[in-house]
């Protein structure tokens, strides 16, 4: 008989008998491996929600009254729209954004600009299996990331995979995840550009998979990010649809905790 084949999980898929695993049989949390090697979980994630709009013409203003909401955010100036801006808020609680969140949109200056419901994004952190630190991974990073001054520019867009992905074996879709998680991990070495990966099934309106949002100094090395990945065989192969993107400069942000 041949050996078992240790398997890595990703986004959806579960390591069966997980420790931890509920009496029914669902298991629900996010999983790594300790540096021995032993599987560890975490039942803890972030999630973030982006909203753009149009019509803003004093983005200090709003920046002020962000400033005062309590809410962990980042406000960004729109590139391809003069008056436009997008709001990106965290938690790790989703009630923040029907209840603070909605409530403070309604009542701000927000209130009086005009929505792109085309670009609202919603996702949530998730490990793929060999995190050795899930705090670290799921939470305190991405954290850091978005509300680092150092990082100013992003682009953030939705992304669906094609059932072709689905099709292959797993050591196949292992291949292409590597060679495309490859081009975001040497932007970063390099320190031009850094990644957020979210997950969004059954959270966005179009039926998207992901949210991808990438931060760096300058907005030119994302670019160049976005057109490299093109050519992986993730992109070119195995996405049955990209965008629509956001492309902003921080106006404003909440400090690091």
């Amino acid at each position: 008989m041949a050996p078992a084949r240790t398997v890595k999980p990703r986004v959806d898929e579960r390591i069966e008998n997980a420790p931890g695993r509920s009496a029914e049989g669902v298991d629900v949390a996010e999983h790594g491996r300790g540096a021995d090697g032993e599987p560890t979980r975490l039942d803890r994630r972030l999630f973030m929600q982006l909203h753009a709009f149009g019509g803003a013409r004093d983005t200090a203003a709003l920046a002020s009254e962000l400033g005062d909401s309590g809410l962990a955010a980042v406000l960004y100036e729109d590139v391809n729209d003069p008056t436009g801006v997008a709001l990106l808020t965290l938690s790790e609680a989703p009630e923040t954004f029907v209840r603070e969140q909605r409530a403070f949109l309604q009542s701000s200056g927000f209130a009086c600009l005009e929505p792109k419901p085309e670009l609202t994004m919603l996702g949530r952190t998730y490990a793929i299996g060999h995190e050795q630190d899930l705090d670290e991974a799921l939470v305190d990073r991405p954290t850091r990331r978005v509300l680092d001054p150092e990082l100013p520019w992003a682009i953030w867009y939705p992304l669906r995979r094609a059932g072709s992905f689905e099709q292959l074996s797993r050591r196949e879709q292992d291949t292409i995840l590597m060679e495309h998680g490859g081009v975001g991990m040497a932007f970063g070495r390099a320190g031009l550009g850094y990644d957020i990966r979210l997950a969004c099934h059954g959270l966005d309106r179009d039926d998207n998979d992901f949210v991808v949002g990438l931060l760096g100094p300058e907005l030119h090395p994302l670019s160049i990010i976005v057109q490299r990945m093109r050519k992986t065989k993730q992109t070119s192969l195995h996405l049955e649809r990209l965008g629509p993107f956001f492309v902003g400069r921080v106006a404003w942000q909440s400090p690091p905790a």
